[in-house]
């Protein structure tokens, strides 16, 4: 599977990774314990099976778009099937008009059971990760708010990049700063 994503400026990703210090500190689950080099803040628009050349033409163009100003709007938790704490972005007309282009792009050449149901227009749900994991209601800790510091006004998304969830491997498909 190949995620499409979108990373903040340097000083946003700052933000994040200082959140994710937090909770892990705190002893809650946190995306600082995930390792791997890829590990980055970022902003997950779509997946699909594979990258092929129209979906690629499609994210070339979407791309030179970036960089993108977004608003940080605050905490937010899912449980959908995992606990996820993140702090949710504003879904402005520019970031949803974005979003679907990229859901157009992979939609219209993968086949339909193969897309994540939660990233299609009007379920999507803009958020960067903090902290996730299997165990249900693990963010009901009221500690939890008085831990994180405060998300930033507002970022820009400045790179579109593609996670190879079987090889590991990353593809920058665009970059604007």
């Amino acid at each position: 599977m190949r995620t499409v994503e979108l990373l903040l400026d340097e000083a946003a990703e700052l933000a994040v990774r200082e959140a994710w210090r937090r909770l892990a500190d705190a002893g809650l689950p946190s995306q600082a314990r995930h390792r791997s080099p890829t590990n980055s803040p970022h902003l997950t628009l779509a997946a699909c099976p594979e990258l092929t050349a129209p979906i690629r033409w499609e994210l070339a163009e979407v791309a030179a778009a970036l960089p993108l100003p977004v608003r940080f709007t605050g905490v937010v938790r899912f449980e959908r099937p995992t606990s996820v704490l993140a702090w949710a972005l504003d879904c402005d007309s520019a970031l949803t008009g974005l979003h679907r282009r990229v859901w157009e792009a992979v939609a219209s050449d993968s086949p339909p059971d193969t897309l994540n149901p939660f990233h299609a227009p009007g379920r999507w749900s803009p958020h960067i990760t903090l902290g996730r994991t299997r165990r249900a209601g693990a963010f009901t800790d009221r500690r939890v708010p008085e831990l994180l510091p405060v998300p930033p006004l507002s970022a820009r998304l400045t790179t579109l990049r593609s996670y190879d969830t079987e090889t590991g491997a990353l593809e920058v498909l665009g970059l604007r700063s």
